[in-house]
C-alpha cells in the first residue's frame, strides 16, 4: 500500500473519500501508537490492509490482521493499539 507511509513514532492519515453520508480514511500506525478508547455516533468498519492491530470494543480486546474486517457499532467505546506497524482503512457511515 504505497498511498501512505509510516512515520516513526506517529500515526499518519489520509482521507480517500468524503461525502455527506460517510467517509473513508487510510491510516498508517507505527509500532506502539494508538487511539485511546472513545465513542462515535456513527457506524464504522475497519479494513486491515497490512500488519496486526489490537482493537478494543466495549471493553473487549481482539487482535485483527491483514485481510480482516471489523465493525465498530455506533455509541460503543472503541480504541486501537499497534503492537507493530499496521495499515487500515476506516469507513464511517453517517445514516
Amino acid at each position: 500500500m504505497s498511498q501512505i507511509d509510516y512515520q516513526a513514532g506517529g500515526i499518519v492519515s489520509k482521507q480517500l473519500l468524503k461525502t455527506p453520508t460517510g467517509n473513508v480514511t487510510l491510516f498508517a500506525f507505527d509500532a506502539g501508537q494508538g487511539l485511546s478508547e472513545h465513542t462515535s455516533p456513527y457506524e464504522a468498519l475497519i479494513t486491515m490492509l497490512e500488519g496486526e492491530a489490537d482493537v478494543t470494543i466495549g471493553g473487549t480486546t481482539q487482535r485483527i490482521g491483514a485481510g480482516q474486517l471489523l465493525a465498530l457499532p455506533a455509541n460503543v467505546s472503541h480504541g486501537v493499539q499497534a503492537p507493530a506497524q499496521f495499515k487500515m482503512t476506516l469507513t464511517m457511515i453517517r445514516a
